[in-house]
């Protein structure tokens, strides 16, 4: 098994009942042994962005065991792990049943907590987030 970091892929032999084959897979930096960190640690999350068919506005796990995120809109291989400072902002002002609110609201969320959207249409998108439990 050969692994080339630089252009991020993995090629492995497989023996094959005709004799040995190459296989191609594509080894995402964020799955890489721990000692291994992305070189974009400086830059910020961009928020939403697009890895695979998905739409994520916040820091994912996936295919990890810790939070990440893409640094560009859509996933180009450049990421870095999530810190307390990246979670999704909130979007203002924002529509919510045809009322445009320009900060953290309480209405319709049952528990009486304060809540944004994280676009600008929260009726088409329904992307949202709860915001500081003491506004």
């Amino acid at each position: 098994m050969v692994v080339h970091l630089g252009n991020l892929t993995k090629l492995e032999h497989r023996e094959h009942k005709e004799g040995w084959v190459k296989v191609r897979l594509e080894v995402l930096p964020h799955i890489l042994p721990v000692f291994s960190f992305p070189e974009f640690f400086n830059h910020s999350c961009t928020f939403p962005f697009a890895y695979g068919d998905v739409i994520y506005y916040s820091c994912i796990s996936v295919r990890s065991h810790y939070a990440w995120c893409s640094i560009d809109e859509v996933f180009q291989g450049r990421w870095r792990y999530c810190t307390a400072e990246d979670p999704p902002k909130c979007t203002f002002p924002f529509l919510y049943r045809n009322q445009l609110f320009d900060s953290c609201t309480k209405e319709g969320y049952v528990l009486n907590r304060s809540w944004c959207s994280l676009t600008k249409d929260y009726n088409q998108d329904g992307k949202w987030k709860q915001c500081s439990p003491y506004k």
